[in-house]
């Protein structure tokens, strides 16, 4: 298992002139006079792409916000990078021209894929908030002397990049770190941090994953931790900068995911073939735009992604009061004067109705004037923080709470 890596990126390697070739025959074949045998030459194009297409990508794709509205005016959008670690950046959006608004960290989940999969949600907050975003950079490319990156380094670096921002920003975690977003806000809260959160809002996170546990809950649950340490574990490639650091690769991830939905990825990929022979332009980037951030992948620290299943998945240290941070407990008690927004999905098959709501439960220093639950009728996991509902019906509320906090 241990070279199971290795030999992926070695076929990788091998069959990368194939891929190559294959986009070099189609742009050539594109030049050719569309006529009689246009359709032909167009199912051939379309065979071709996806040949070219058939790899995985471990670079970050582009955010791509140039411009949002706010209000009435038409902004320019300008990536800044405002602090740095080797293990991650905090992004800013800076916006040309703009008022002050609620300066907001967008916490993203470190989960396989890159923190780009929120640009939705970044440009949605844009329009009334001055957002940052923790930007995780990929292990394969990070050197093994830059040390290890655990569940309290994820901690830390929130705590740190809150720090970055200056008095009482927000912070807005999505899924999976909801867990050290509530550690780092009560460790902050604890020492009286002078940049402790106004706002924390929890959406679709896994706080108490005791509560109707869904298919991947009962997964993490049913093996032994060694089991995971042994056969999901694996060493980055020496081809790369991160080379014999352990992580668990982001094709193994992929892998789990798209097995879960074969049927439905197949299909897709006929559409796009289908869409692209006969000329469907616009159908076909909808499905290659999906397809391009779904194979961007990250690899995931190995220390990160074991203390991740074993302390927030097999023994739910949070909600009991046992996780600890850097020696010290980790009290959710001390989370007072801020508020408290959880969210959730009627539809989440990965994060089930009252995971992210015991949040409130065990932080019970917090007013009652100062917390807020909304549970979004219709939607799924990725609902909650992307697409029309989270538009018209979630955003609406986050943007009033973090505003009326302020």
């Amino acid at each position: 298992m241990a070279l199971l890596y290795q030999a992926y990126q070695n076929h990788m390697d091998l069959s990368e002139p194939w891929r190559q070739g294959a986009a070099a025959a189609m742009r050539y074949l594109n030049l050719v006079p569309s006529g009689l045998s246009s359709r032909a030459m167009r199912r051939v194009s379309a065979a071709l792409e996806l040949i070219s297409r058939s790899a995985l990508t471990y670079a970050r794709p582009a955010y791509g916000i140039d411009s949002v509205m706010v209000g009435n005016r038409e902004l320019g959008v300008t990536e800044e990078v405002t602090f740095k670690t080797p293990f991650g950046s905090l992004l800013h959006f800076r916006k040309d021209g703009a008022a002050d608004q609620p300066k907001v960290l967008l916490v993203a989940p470190m989960s396989g894929h890159f923190a780009t999969l929120l640009r939705g949600t970044v440009k949605t907050l844009l329009q009334d908030h001055d957002v940052y975003i923790t930007d995780w950079h990929n292990p394969r490319d990070i050197p093994r002397d830059q040390g290890r990156f655990g569940l309290e380094d994820y901690t830390d670096h929130l705590i740190t990049f809150l720090g970055q921002l200056g008095p009482r920003p927000h912070m807005v975690a999505i899924c999976q770190p909801s867990v050290s977003a509530l550690a780092a806000t009560a460790v902050m809260c604890e020492g009286n941090h002078p940049s402790r959160p106004a706002t924390l809002t929890l959406m679709a996170g896994p706080i108490d994953t005791r509560i109707q546990p869904t298919r991947v809950n009962e997964f993490a649950k049913s093996k032994p931790i060694d089991w995971f340490e042994d056969n999901l574990i694996h060493y980055v490639p020496f081809q790369c900068r991160g080379a014999f650091r352990k992580v668990y690769p982001g094709f193994v991830q992929l892998t789990a995911f798209v097995s879960m939905n074969l049927e439905r990825h197949v299909k897709q990929h006929l559409d796009l073939a289908d869409h692209l022979a006969k000329g469907e332009v616009e159908k076909a980037e909808t499905i290659k735009t999906f397809y391009d951030e779904y194979f961007a992948v990250m690899d995931l620290p190995a220390e990160f992604y074991i203390e991740t299943v074993r302390d927030v998945f097999q023994d739910h240290l949070l909600p009991q009061g046992k996780l600890m941070h850097r020696g010290n407990p980790v009290d959710p008690k001390a989370v007072r004067r801020i508020g408290l927004m959880t969210v959730e999905g009627e539809r989440d098959d990965i994060c089930s109705i009252g995971q992210t709501l015991s949040a409130q439960d065990i932080c019970t220093n917090v007013r009652a004037y100062r917390r807020v639950h909304h549970m979004q009728a219709g939607v799924g996991h990725y609902g909650v923080f992307s697409g029309k509902k989270w538009n018209n019906e979630i955003y609406p509320l986050l943007r009033d709470f973090v505003h009326v906090n302020s």
